[in-house]
């Protein structure tokens, strides 16, 4: 068997490991190995392999950002940011008709700026908005899915953890990807808000209502988010503005907010502790996908396979449009069944050579910036999509009360309005493009 039929074997075997419920990393590490194995096939050249795709992966000086930013997060998340988003959102939208729930989504957009987890983002709005939306009369199935796809902006809106990812792996520019997907993230959340607004129209009995907040209640609201918008300031606009890089400037995050909550009094020594604690859990789990990711991509380019697609795709003559259509139904469908990281670090070896030599009609960073940010809408789609939508699983583990049936109808109303914008990002590149000029 050669090399390249080996390398094409092994999608259909890793697949049938994830089915069989082999953890993602597990699954890419042992097909990857087995492979160069395989390919290699002289022990000490394979043993060296191993040796040396392990220390290059975990000595990368780029990986040391995804830490930082995962412990900006779990300070933002320990110490009750959250609710000072949310108590400002419903202070200011709460009485208009499905307010609550816009609040939770303007929350869970502001949330994501210092979070860059969608699952963390979605779990922790949950705790927070869910309560105040069955209290004030929002059925089980719009609460729930709202916080669904409220918590997706999590991964678009930066800082992001996947787009760190991605810029790694296609060696782009963190900072351009971050201020590429500040638009398509305040389009999301727009959209969202729109899609409530239509939803409580079509289905007035899904959302009660509550009385005005004055004016200097709302005030007051409004100002203890001052150390949010001030951390993603400081963090986005310094790493744009050139005072640190990506990395300097995740620790800056991490230590604005740690501060920030310290200030605040939520900052305990046991908070601090468990900050500590789930964020090394929390990069043990992405190191290890990345790991197993790595080796499974170096046997690919070994055994030719993204070269001998790219090259079949060219000598089709398929036109770049249909050929990223074609990519992007992919990780709809597949984005169903998998996690977005593992998602991004499986085929974007795979896809990005494919898409590299087509012509889109602008330059190269251009191209591979809107594409980064079309993907990583596509799979934040599938966090939502059921049936295997992990968003939905999440919240509706918060909710026994509410049948999974019941998110499902709801949130299909949201995965509407995230198709919509898909089809706008991909019809006009320059809204995604508009913040990087020429």
């Amino acid at each position: 068997m050669s090399n390249l039929e080996l390398g094409f074997l092994s999608f259909p075997v890793l697949l049938l490991m994830i089915f069989l419920r082999a953890p993602i990393g597990l699954a890419m590490l042992l097909c990857g190995m087995g492979g160069l194995w395989l390919v290699i096939g002289t022990p000490n050249m394979f043993l060296s392999k191993l040796k040396s795709e392990t220390y290059s992966t975990f000595s990368s000086y780029s990986l040391t950002i995804i830490p930082m930013f995962l412990l900006m997060g779990q300070f933002a998340t320990l110490s009750g940011m959250s609710q000072s988003l949310f108590r400002a959102a419903e202070s200011w939208l709460g009485h208009r008709r499905g307010g609550v729930a816009m609040a939770s989504v303007g929350a869970c957009a502001g949330f994501g700026a210092i979070c860059g987890s969608s699952l963390a983002t979605a779990a922790t709005m949950s705790r927070v908005a869910l309560p105040e939306l069955k209290r004030y009369g929002y059925s089980g199935g719009f609460s729930t899915a709202t916080l669904a796809a409220g918590g997706t902006l999590g991964i678009l809106i930066p800082p992001s953890v996947i787009l760190v990812i991605y810029a790694i792996l296609t060696e782009q520019n963190i900072a351009k990807l971050f201020l590429a997907a500040f638009i398509p993230g305040i389009l999301a959340a727009i959209g969202y808000i729109l899609t409530i607004s239509v939803y409580v129209r079509v289905h007035p009995d899904a959302a009660g209502s509550r009385d005005p907040v004055p004016m200097a209640e709302r005030m007051r609201a409004l100002a203890q988010v001052w150390p949010v918008l001030l951390v993603f300031m400081l963090v986005v606009g310094g790493i744009y503005l050139g005072w640190f890089t990506p990395t300097e400037g995740a620790a800056v995050g991490a230590a604005g907010t740690g501060i920030a909550a310290l200030i605040s009094g939520n900052l305990s020594w046991g908070v601090f502790r468990e900050s500590i604690i789930q964020t090394a859990t929390a990069t043990a789990m992405i190191f290890f996908i990345v790991l197993g990711a790595g080796f499974y991509n170096s046997f690919l380019a070994l055994s030719q396979v993204p070269q001998e697609l790219s090259n079949w795709v060219v000598g089709q003559g398929f036109a770049p449009m249909t050929v990223l259509l074609m990519i992007l139904l992919f990780y709809l469908v597949f984005g169903c069944l998998m996690d977005s990281l593992s998602m991004i670090l499986l085929t974007i070896p795979i896809f990005f050579p494919v898409i590299s030599i087509l012509d889109f009609g602008m330059s190269a960073e251009h191209m591979a910036i809107w594409f980064g940010i079309l993907v990583l809408i596509v799979v934040e789609v599938g966090l939502i999509t059921p049936p295997v939508g992990m968003n939905l699983f999440i919240i509706n583990s918060m909710d026994r009360e509410t049948p999974m049936s019941a998110t499902y109808r709801a949130v299909m109303w949201f995965v509407s309005s995230d198709l919509i914008r898909v089809a706008l990002l991909v019809a006009f590149p320059s809204i995604t493009l508009f913040l990087l000029g020429d």
